[in-house]
């Protein structure tokens, strides 16, 4: 990422799309721990970042049959019907192919000695049940690879973007986070996950981002398994609900002044991410709370302090901090509607 940004911006005036890079970073970690490797290789690869966009925007996307089953039938003329086939076949020969390309390494013995198996290794090995006590058909196989492949990608670029979009809008914040984050790397040609540990403000700033642009605001509906009493409210059996964690973290009740972009709040506090705290819950909680809670976070922090340590960024030139676009878009996982723009400058002390 850090060397497609330098060619890039070859002048200081060279504006980036960070969308594009924090996509593709996310993307490519993935793959690799997933699959086994990079799935956007050109001609040689199967590239399949625009089919999980698709995936995503369905996701979001209202089906009346969910709320009026037997309306069902509008999906055919609206086209939805059609979309998600389109959508579900180009998955289903994705997977097959990645499915197919470590069974055939597998059988040839090419993985070298010592070499790490990477998650779809681990799921044919446990495919026929021996070890687990139940087998996995293709189907569910399929499922669970499709599952992690792309529940760590959009939700984890898409936090990415946001921090950066707040830290544009907020100078002061970016200058703290540099100096912290240039003064613990000092003498350093890289960042390591052992100094993350370190840098207090950096994660004030990702907990403050994700208080107020969760990827995925609604988290992901649940189902009520029996009957209920909440408060006054009496949910029965089979209930669809929503969690809105959007609004969790901007509720004036738990948090002073919530609309306004202070990472300071979190310095002084005990309050994370990780599902204890019910006020910030970007990553739901429980024991249906996201399993890649310590993963996406160690990303970020990573990506965030390497970028901020090798470059200087702003906003194109023209374009105020007050005037930038916060446009949300439509889907499971709310991105910004414009891609985020900035200019980036070496910092000539790191190259």
């Amino acid at each position: 990422m850090i060397d497609k940004i330098r060619q890039e911006c070859g002048s200081s005036n060279s504006v980036i799309d960070l969308r594009d890079h924090f996509c593709f970073l996310t993307c490519n970690i993935i793959s690799r721990v997933a699959l086994g490797r990079k799935y956007d290789e050109g001609e040689s690869g199967m590239n399949a970042k625009v089919t999980l966009d698709e995936l995503g925007e369905l996701f979001g996307t209202f089906n009346i049959g969910d709320y009026i089953p037997w309306l069902e039938w509008v999906n055919k003329i609206t086209g939805l019907d059609t979309k998600v086939e389109k959508v579900a076949k180009s998955l289903d020969t994705f997977l097959e192919c990645v499915i197919e390309e470590h069974i055939i390494k597998n059988n040839k013995g090419e993985y070298s000695t010592g070499e790490a198996k990477d998650f779809v290794d681990v799921l044919l090995e446990v495919q026929n049940g021996k070890e687990t006590g139940f087998p996995l058909q293709r189907d569910s196989l399929k499922a669970i690879i499709l599952d992690i492949f792309s529940g760590g990608t959009d939700t984890t670029h898409t936090a990415l973007e946001w921090v950066m979009t707040e830290l544009l809008r907020h100078p002061r914040a970016m200058e703290i986070l540099q100096n912290e984050v240039r003064g613990l790397a000092q003498g350093k040609a890289e960042v390591t996950e052992d100094d993350l540990g370190y840098m207090q403000y950096l994660k004030a700033v990702i907990k403050e981002s994700l208080k107020l642009h969760p990827p995925i605001p609604l988290l992901v509906p649940r189902e009520s398994i029996e009957d209920i009493k909440l408060l006054v409210y009496q949910i029965p059996a089979k209930t669809g609900v929503i969690i809105n964690a959007w609004s969790i973290g901007r509720d004036p009740l738990s948090w002073e002044n919530p609309e306004e972009y202070r990472p300071e709040r979190f310095l002084n506090s005990n309050i994370d991410v990780k599902g204890l705290n019910f006020e910030l819950i970007p990553f739901g909680e429980g024991r249906r709370g996201c399993p890649g809670n310590s993963f996406a976070i160690v990303v970020i922090e990573l990506a965030l302090a390497t970028i901020v340590h090798k470059f200087n960024l702003a906003l194109p030139e023209g374009l105020k901090p007050e005037d930038l676009d916060m446009t949300e878009g439509s889907g499971i996982t709310i991105r910004r509607i414009s891609p985020m723009l900035a200019v980036a400058t070496p910092c000539s002390s790191y190259y």
